[in-house]
């Protein structure tokens, strides 16, 4: 497999603001496509997308890519072939963004996030970031799965000690039935 480099200094659009897009395992990634598209509606906004495994069993990430942006997974961080002094994906998209965009965020990446694991290339790119990288986390689970204890703990650890905005959820009918949060 031939390895594709993404470098930070040379991919950066002067004048344009840098989102990454992080979807995770969440029925709701399938709006994905729909995000990217819309904040390209913006000509000053570029998007690169770290999709997690769980997140692409909702949607196919050519649309993503069809819309003008491209999609990242764990298969492109550690590629055999790699070399000391390569660059390391996750942070040159650390480098790269100056907005991060965690949606949907399923209970499973809030929980690795509220913990500090960094087993995949979202949740990696996630530790590495700067405290002053503006970073919004939109939670997307069943209602109960959000009203668990637990969750609650997680969504005040991510908001009260990593400092991102926590957005949402919104009330609506669920994938699963359910309607509520």
């Amino acid at each position: 497999m031939d390895r594709v480099f993404f470098e930070a200094s040379s991919a950066r659009a002067p004048g344009c603001v840098h989102v990454v897009l992080i979807t995770t395992g969440s029925v709701a990634s399938v709006k994905a496509p729909l995000i990217v598209q819309e904040l390209l509606k913006y000509a000053n906004v570029r998007v690169e997308v770290v999709a997690t495994d769980a997140s692409l069993t909702f949607y196919d990430p050519v649309l993503v890519v069809n819309a003008g942006s491209r999609v990242w997974t764990n298969k492109d961080e550690w590629v055999t072939g790699y070399k000391i002094g390569d660059p390391i994906l996750h942070i040159e998209l650390r480098r790269w963004a100056d907005v991060v965009l965690v949606a949907p965020c399923s209970a499973n990446t809030l929980a690795k996030m509220a913990a500090g694991l960094c087993d995949n290339l979202a949740t990696s790119l996630l530790r590495a970031l700067a405290p002053t990288t503006p970073t919004y986390v939109f939670p997307a689970m069943n209602t109960l799965m959000y009203e668990h204890p637990l969750t609650a703990e997680h969504v005040q650890i991510v908001r009260d000690v990593l400092r991102y905005e926590v957005v949402g959820p919104i009330g609506k009918g669920l994938a699963c039935g359910d309607v509520g949060e």
